[in-house]
């Protein structure tokens, strides 16, 4: 006769668990140690701040459900690289909270992360942890995004002064227009247009220490996000619509477009304040050295003393008023 044997442990993950490892577990790094805890353990270079910022991101709201979901991956780990590198931060790593419906499938899962692959071994990076769970609305996702600067280094919104030039890096509007797009109210024959709402290009590497006396990136619109920097500064900021820079495929939607590419938001270039002693080296070399490439700037207004807020100027100066100033998330 047999002995009885013990009960067995059960080794069958649960469902949240196998999830979790099917699909995250390729992404994470010495930090998120394996992803079996309830937190990360992440220990800074010797002497360096610690930089986070968190975007949310909705469907329906932030990106549109037709969307590849590798560029939807991309797009939300770029955009919070975009915090990063408006504050001349390194990237570390990142947590996300994925709150999961139930028309996402394995599949659709397995290509976010395979985006979300191919951006972290881009920008050098990589996952730390996060949270999963259900949901009965649309897909929500948020990731929380984790950097490092040398102390008293980090570009704040605050610092700008009366006489500082306003430059912005890249090109405006691609982003808002790429929307229209998708929605159908635009063609695109290039396809530049899309492929710039979908997959914004941050500017990670930006050298703004010593260079910029204060920065931001713009997702919510240039015209908004100006305001920012002048309320930070408590100055006027005098924007010259005529010099903003617009893609070929942007100028090609003719000027009816403008108010769209000013206040739409979406583009994720770096919005700089430039003391005048710093502004002659960018007019005689007009791009900027990231390891990504170089990148255009262009000046495009001014900080001034006068009531905080912007104005918005044409060529020759008289006013533009527009609807709204940029993205509203409430």
């Amino acid at each position: 006769m047999t002995a009885p044997q013990p009960p067995q442990p059960k080794t069958d993950l649960p469902q949240e668990f196998a999830f979790i490892r099917r699909h995250f577990s390729a992404l994470a790094g010495p930090a998120a140690l394996n992803l079996q805890d309830d937190a990360a353990v992440f220990l800074p270079a010797q002497g360096q701040e610690m930089v986070m910022a968190v975007d949310a991101m909705v469907e329906n709201v932030h990106f549109l459900p037709s969307d590849p979901p590798d560029t939807i991956g991309r797009k939300l780990l770029r955009c919070n690289l975009s915090d990063l590198a408006a504050m001349g931060s390194k990237p570390e790593g990142w947590l996300l909270a994925f709150a999961r419906p139930s028309h996402i499938t394995e599949d659709w899962v397995e290509q976010f992360c395979q985006g979300l692959a191919q951006d972290q071994a881009r920008f050098g990076l990589s996952l730390m942890g996060g949270d999963t769970t259900s949901t009965a609305g649309p897909l929500v996702l948020s990731l929380t995004i984790v950097g490092s600067v040398s102390p008293g280094q980090a570009i704040r919104r605050t610092g700008a002064s009366a006489g500082d030039g306003l430059w912005v890096s890249g090109t405006i509007g691609d982003g808002a227009l790429g929307l229209r797009v998708l929605q159908g109210k635009l063609t695109d024959p290039t396809g530049h247009l899309a492929q710039r709402y979908r997959l914004p290009q941050p500017r990670v590497g930006l050298p703004l220490y010593g260079l910029a006396s204060a920065a931001l990136d713009v997702s919510d619109g240039l015209v908004q996000d100006a305001g920012h920097l002048a309320r930070g500064s408590g100055l006027h900021v005098r924007l010259e619509a005529d010099l903003v820079p617009l893609s070929d495929a942007a100028r090609a939607q003719g000027r009816g477009w403008l108010e769209t590419c000013l206040t739409g938001g979406d583009d994720y270039e770096i919005l700089l304040a430039v003391p005048p002693e710093h502004e002659q080296k960018l007019m005689t070399r007009p791009l900027l050295e990231t390891p990504y490439g170089d990148v255009p700037v262009t000046r495009i207004g001014r900080f001034e003393a006068g009531p905080v807020g912007v104005s918005v100027v044409d060529r020759n100066g008289a006013s533009l008023n527009f609807k709204a100033n940029g993205w509203s998330h409430l």
